[in-house]
């Protein structure tokens, strides 16, 4: 991911809340003295440590880093003080060959923040053996003009509690306008994999599991508030233009009425609100699901996060084209519904078609609200987002399918 671009690669979104095969370097930087690293040496991914703490910079890690001759130098789009933890972690590393030797691939699909892998290479225990795999870990450089969306400092707390859980990476270390996590050494999903059975069903279970993590702090409803605040956002940054084409006015009261029209206080569960497959990775060998990037997560109905997941069925951040909706693939009731036979029986028990059929129709009412969000957020990253995304337009279909969907949805209720 919109809202940040993929997965371990995108989600600005991306989609979009999710990213094209190119990204220019465009936030600014500002390195700041303080440094947070964790003391603890990145372990395979079914070890669990404490977050990251902070310590005193290091005088002995101030030479530059110099890259290879001959080839970019592509560790210079890392923060000074990122590139301090990084070298710093490595040097505890007993099989790093040269921990200032780090390699740097920028990771392509986010909308969000700059994501980007980061590698050393490693020594052989004896010159008979093939050397090991490199070391890998992840920098996110977070957007510029993105805290009108989410609370960094939530989204961190939100991340740590996720590792915690077993649920996600683990925070290694934090700068002052990004973070580095553990590298999951899976693969990020495609777009066609949503479409899979047997790997939509595995991300059913893993949704239900998410769901039922007891996050501490408020467990409000999180979506009308946000819709709210971003209306007014939208119609503070847009032109007298846009607030007419897209109906502004019309939409603060299209909020309200949709509230009072789905408010309800049962099935609420911690969601992850931008369930693209930019956010979900896969194990191969073990077929197990990770969701990562959680700037959006909050407590919601959980009908409006699998529907905002059946809405993201629609993209592809990964084409010439990524802000282009393909709403021919939006998944027919047969997949709706067998996504949600499983997602209920996750609990241990088998659901009753009416149980099955009642979600189903709560979650098609909920795309009106996905609609919405991510129509707004299309709007206002016009203005604040320099990343090469065509946002306006990716708004202007969202806003298209909602008014489009919006009385067939409602009056089937």
């Amino acid at each position: 991911m919109k809202r940040v671009l993929m997965a371990q690669s995108l989600k600005l979104r991306w989609p979009p809340h999710h990213v094209p095969s190119t990204w220019p370097n465009r936030f600014p930087v500002t390195p700041i003295p303080k440094l947070f690293l964790s003391s603890l040496p990145l372990e395979p991914r079914n070890s669990r440590f404490p977050s990251a703490f902070q310590i005193p910079p290091s005088p002995s890690i101030s030479p530059p880093i110099q890259p290879p001759m001959g080839t970019p130098d592509k560790s210079a789009r890392i923060p000074d003080d990122a590139r301090k933890i990084l070298v710093r972690m490595a040097a505890e590393w007993p099989d790093i060959v040269d921990p200032q030797a780090l390699q740097v691939h920028h990771l392509q699909g986010a909308m969000t923040n700059e994501v980007y892998q980061i590698k050393w290479i490693r020594s052989s225990s004896s010159p008979e053996e093939p050397p090991p795999r490199s070391k890998k870990v992840l920098v996110r450089i977070y957007g510029a003009g993105v805290d009108v969306f989410f609370d960094r400092d939530s989204e961190i707390r939100t991340f740590e509690f996720v590792s915690k859980q077993g649920q996600g990476p683990r925070l290694l270390g934090r700068f002052a306008n990004g973070r580095v996590e553990e590298f999951i050494r899976a693969r990020t999903l495609s777009a066609a994999d949503l479409r899979d059975p047997e790997i939509s069903g595995i991300i059913a279970s893993k949704m239900k599991e998410f769901h039922g993590l007891n996050m501490p702090g408020s467990k409000n409803v999180v979506l009308w508030d946000r819709l709210r605040k971003w209306v007014k956002e939208a119609k503070r940054v847009s032109s007298p233009q846009e607030a007419k084409e897209f109906r502004l006015e019309d939409v603060e009261a299209e909020i309200l009425a949709l509230e009072k029209k789905l408010h309800t206080n049962d099935g609420i569960g911690f969601c992850h609100n931008d369930l693209q497959y930019g956010n979900v990775m896969m194990d191969e060998e073990t077929k197990s699901i990770t969701i990562i990037d959680y700037e959006y997560a909050s407590y919601n109905p959980i009908a409006f996060d699998i529907a905002n997941h059946f809405c993201e069925m629609a993209a592809n951040y990964h084409t010439e084209t990524p802000h282009v909706l393909d709403y021919s693939k939006y998944p027919g009731a047969q997949e709706r519904e067998r996504f949600l036979q499983v997602y209920l029986a996750a609990s241990g028990k088998k659901p009753s078609n009416s149980e099955v059929k009642q979600l189903a129709q709560e979650v098609e009412k909920y795309t009106l609200a996905s609609h919405l969000v991510w129509a707004l957020w299309g709007l206002i990253s016009e203005h604040v987002n320099d990343i090469d995304f065509d946002y306006v337009e990716y708004a202007r279909q969202r806003f298209i399918a909602y008014w489009a969907k919006k009385c067939q949805v409602l009056k089937a209720s």
